[in-house]
């Protein structure tokens, strides 16, 4: 008969899957991490919403966010503002968009 198939023995770990949580408190943690992250993503990334859902205060998903490092990158759209400072994209153009954005004169006044 032939040698039967080598068996691991039981001393030898399995090979990690990646970077593990550091027991309970860490594995808490990383829990947290992801539920906030997949919250933030179901509502756009609207915290304010994400805060409601999770029954949290808006503040404290804020300091958790900053505590976990989430970083869930606002929804592109026509009312954020450009990065270059040019205002493009942020509704520029109304009534009162060439007057460089100082005091408005009495005669441009409706």
């Amino acid at each position: 008969m032939g040698a039967a198939p080598p068996t691991p023995s039981p001393a030898t770990p399995s090979p990690p899957l990646g970077p593990r949580p550091l027991g309970f408190h860490g594995a808490v943690s990383e829990f947290k991490r992801r539920l906030i992250e997949a919250t933030l993503t179901q509502t756009g990334g609207n915290r304010t919403r994400a805060a409601r859902a999770l029954g949290l205060q808006r503040t404290y998903l804020l300091r958790l966010m900053r505590e976990f490092e989430v970083r869930i990158p606002p929804p592109p759209g026509p009312w954020r503002r450009d990065h270059d400072g040019n205002g493009a994209g942020n509704g520029a153009g109304g009534a009162h968009a060439g007057n460089g954005g100082g005091p408005i004169a009495p005669s441009q006044r409706h």
